[in-house]
Formats: structure tokens, sequence, C-alpha cells
């Protein structure tokens, strides 16, 4: 586009509008790209989810709601039940994530503070997330080797001081729901430690001069101010640790105790629905094959819920803790 000044054409360089009848916007190829592998994302998860409850719906259709009320699992009686396996499933990651959570966020914070020099900072950081680099195997003989002869060794004096209430009720077994979330505690600490850690460098350092200018100690402004703060990213590490830990089969399957057996007692074997599947696919036929497949839908739903429900809470942390950004 050519205009005259003085008679001498010039060359306009401006950059055009949307709104000007020459503009031609062009396509834009990234935007495409992202918007087709969200959309393959998604019917890809559907055609997953489709095909388990495919093969899982002559358990469904036979057994209904009862299999998730039912208490046994005898594949020679053709009897199928999963209550004590979801319980299972539950409470060990619940219990992994009990304990993985307050010592993740400690070392979160004693990573990101400048309680040490930045070089060990960073050797402590590198160590914690190494271990998420570790195969579950390997989690695995460690629990038999080291976990199972300590949980052995103090299960039977809690049992015998503390027998009385239902969850240290004797006999103390190596293979136990304890045993098996120690070790999921240690899988998971990793994620809790990482995402943690990235929430807490980035708030704001004007907070902080704020807080001590306001004659805060260091510890009244690390409880008060930069945890409130970086909540919503400590909700996140926590909702996938339980999400893992909840998913995690080789480790659990070797320490659990794989028994079907309803349980109240973190000192007795246990099972998760994860272990199931992993110890009893490759030798199923039948109807047993549809009862895994069943299995699988009811651990795929669960793990759904568990996300729902930790978005809504993480939205609500983040509507909360707006104002102190």
């Amino acid at each position: 586009m050519r205009t005259r000044i003085g008679g001498v054409p010039i060359l306009n360089t401006g950059t055009l509008s949307p709104l000007t009848p020459e503009y031609r916007r062009n396509p834009d190829f990234f935007k495409g790209a992202c918007q087709l592998a969200c959309i393959l994302t998604i019917l890809l998860l559907a055609f997953i989810f489709g095909e388990i409850l495919l093969k899982a719906w002559p358990a469904i259709h036979q057994f209904g709601f009862g299999f998730i009320t039912g208490t046994q699992w005898s594949p020679n009686r053709g009897v199928f039940g999963v209550l004590p396996v979801l319980i299972g499933t539950v409470e060990s990651s619940f219990l992994a994530l009990l304990v993985a959570l307050p010592l993740g966020l400690s070392i979160a914070l004693f990573i990101s503070e400048d309680f040490l020099p930045n070089s060990l900072r960073q050797f402590i950081r590198f160590v914690v997330e190494l271990l998420a680099a570790i195969p579950s195997v390997v989690y695995g003989l460690w629990g038999v080797f080291v976990v199972i002869p300590l949980v052995q060794k103090y299960g039977t004096i809690l049992s015998d001081h503390f027998g009385f209430l239902p969850l240290f009720a004797g006999p103390a077994y190596g293979n136990s729901l304890l045993t098996a979330s120690l070790v999921l505690a240690l899988m998971v600490l990793p994620t809790i430690t990482a995402i943690s850690r990235s929430s807490l460098v980035v708030v704001p350092y004007s907070l902080r001069e704020g807080s001590y200018a306001l004659g805060a100690t260091r510890w009244e402004t690390i409880l008060g101010v930069i945890l409130p703060t970086a909540s919503p990213g400590i909700v996140a590490s926590a909702i996938l640790a339980f999400g893992r830990a909840m998913g995690e089969t080789m480790a659990v399957a070797m320490l659990i105790g794989n028994s079907q057996r309803l349980s109240w007692s973190l000192l007795s074997p246990s099972n998760t629905l994860s272990a199931l599947l992993a110890n009893q696919f490759s030798e199923a036929d039948g109807i047993q094959i549809s009862a895994l497949m069943y299995a699988a839908a009811l651990l795929v739903a669960l793990t759904l819920v568990v996300n729902i429900a930790g978005e809504m809470v993480l939205r609500q942390t983040q509507r909360a803790t707006s104002v102190l950004r």
C-alpha cells in the first residue's frame, strides 16, 4: 500500500489490522496440532475404557453390583468379589500419602529456602529426584530384605501393646498392608518433593520481604505466607502422588501379601486392584478374565474419581489463595 508525501511515493509498512480488507490471517498450524493432540488423547482414553468395559461385560451382566460389595474371590467356585481389594487399594495409597506428604513437603522447604548453600541444595534435590528412576521391582526387593524384617519386629511390639485397637490387631505379618504402604511412600516421595519445591520457589520474593517488614520471623513467614501461597501446587503434588500409589503394581504385589480376606489391621496381609490383576491375569480363563477386566474398569473409575475430586479441591484452594498473589 503506497502513499504520497510531497509528491514522493512512500511504501506504507504499517501492520495491517484484522479489520482491514487486505488482512489475511495465516493458518495457525501449531494451534491445530495441539487441538488434534487433545482430541486424539480423549478418543484414545475413551477407546481404552470402552475396550475394558466390552471385555468386562459378561462379568458385569452376571455379577452386577454384587461384584463390588462381595468379599470372596474364589475362581474355582465362580465367586468373585472385590470389596477387600478396593479397601486395600484406597487404604494403602492413603497411608503412603500420609507418610510421604509431610516428609516430601519438609524436604521441599529445606531445599527451596536458604537453609543450606545452593550447591548442597542442588545435590540433595538431585538425589531425591533420582529415587523416581529406580524400578519398582528394586523397591520390592528392598522391601523384602529390609522393610519386612523391621515390620515383623516392631509390628509384634505394636500388637502386644496396642492389639486391642483394630488397626494394630495381631499377629504381625511381614507381608502386610503396612509394609506395602511404607514402600509406596518412598516411591511417591520424589513426586511430592519436586512439585512442591517448584511451587515454593515461584512464590514472589516481595511477599517474603513484606512479611519480614511487618515483623514476622522466618518460620512465621514460611508457615503463614509461603506455604499458603504455594498450597495449590502442594495439593497438586498430593493428587498426583495418590494416583501413582493406587496404580503401582510390582512392588505392592511383592509386599502386600495378596490376601483377599477383609481385615482392618495394618499388620495383616491385604491386596490391591493392580496387584490382583498382575498376579491372576496370566492364569485366568473364562469368566475369571471378565471379572479381572471388571476390576480393571473399577480401577480406572476410581482413579478418575480421585482426579476429579482433586481438581475440585485444587480449584477451591486456588480461589482461596488468589488474594495472596
